[in-house]
């Protein structure tokens, strides 16, 4: 079971919620794994304090061009939809902006082009205790994050619980963890700004046709319309937990919060047990 933990807007409490998740299923006895997906500005890591076992660097094909065979033609430059190849008087290659598909290379009718491995970020995989640990880190300056984040999945076990925690937004990157998921939990605050990107976030999950339930996060800070939205919009809010302090230091020292506060354990359990009913409507 993969479980897509997401947010329109960063600073919802996403992660908080995802790794919290993590550690109460694994003290239960069940086999997990958190993938952190966020390879921009992963911060799992933070929190889980894993031991890194293998690092892996992760490389996606970029063309290279024979400037002897090359006869201007412009067909691989037609074929780039992203215009990461251009043809002057010699060809120009972007290699940022190259999604590494082939189809420059495929299109040449002079076999002018070939293909080379581009590093753009390494995958890490460890443990927490009882966790599974997968996150990956984009290079710094590195324009695409896809590749990486489906790297990382790559790692999802498929005999237990994989935890996926995704970028902020809804934007590729988040588009690339979450579309097979088997449930997106979002994860909002109630504000304006929480409603406003919730919308945005439960508009691309139902384009993807993904199951999904809302968490609103420090519930007692804001106002009603984010429940009454998801109320309207027919979506289940499986949790709405409350705003406290003493979570926000232990977060400022990198402290699991289920590990600190009973109550909490008691709150990602709930939750696990509604994402397990919605499941298996």
């Amino acid at each position: 079971m993969r479980i897509a933990i997401a947010s329109g807007k960063g600073g919802t409490g996403k992660t908080t919620v995802a790794v919290n998740l993590a550690c109460v299923l694994a003290d239960s006895g069940q086999a997990v794994q958190y993938l952190d997906c966020d390879v921009e500005e992963p911060n799992g890591h933070i929190f889980l304090k894993p031991v890194i076992e293998a690092t892996g660097a992760v490389s996606i094909p970029v063309p290279v061009v024979d400037e002897e065979k090359c006869t201007a033609c412009h067909k691989c430059a037609e074929a780039c939809q992203y215009h990461a190849i251009a043809v002057l008087k010699k060809p120009l290659v972007f290699a940022e902006l190259c999604h590494g598909c082939g189809g420059c290379m495929l299109a040449c009718p002079e076999g002018a082009i070939r293909e080379q491995d581009r590093a753009i970020g390494v995958v890490e995989t460890g443990w927490s205790d009882k966790v599974a640990f997968v996150q990956g880190r984009l290079n710094v300056g590195e324009p695409m994050a896809p590749p990486l984040i489906r790297a990382v999945k790559q790692k999802a076990i498929t005999g237990g619980v994989a935890i996926m925690d995704a970028p902020p937004g809804t934007s590729c990157p988040v588009v690339t963890t979450v579309r097979d998921a088997d449930y997106v939990l979002l994860v909002t605050e109630p504000t304006p700004f929480g409603l406003n990107d919730l919308r945005l976030a439960v508009e691309m999950i139902k384009q993807l046709g993904l199951r999904h339930g809302v968490v609103i996060n420090r519930s007692d800070s804001g106002d009603n319309r984010v429940h009454d939205y998801c109320v309207r919009e027919n979506i289940s809010v499986l949790a709405e937990i409350p705003d406290d302090r003493r979570v926000a230091e232990a977060y400022s020292r990198g402290e699991i919060a289920v590990h600190a506060f009973p109550e909490w354990a008691g709150r990602m359990r709930v939750i696990w047990e509604k994402v397990s009913l919605e499941f298996v409507k």
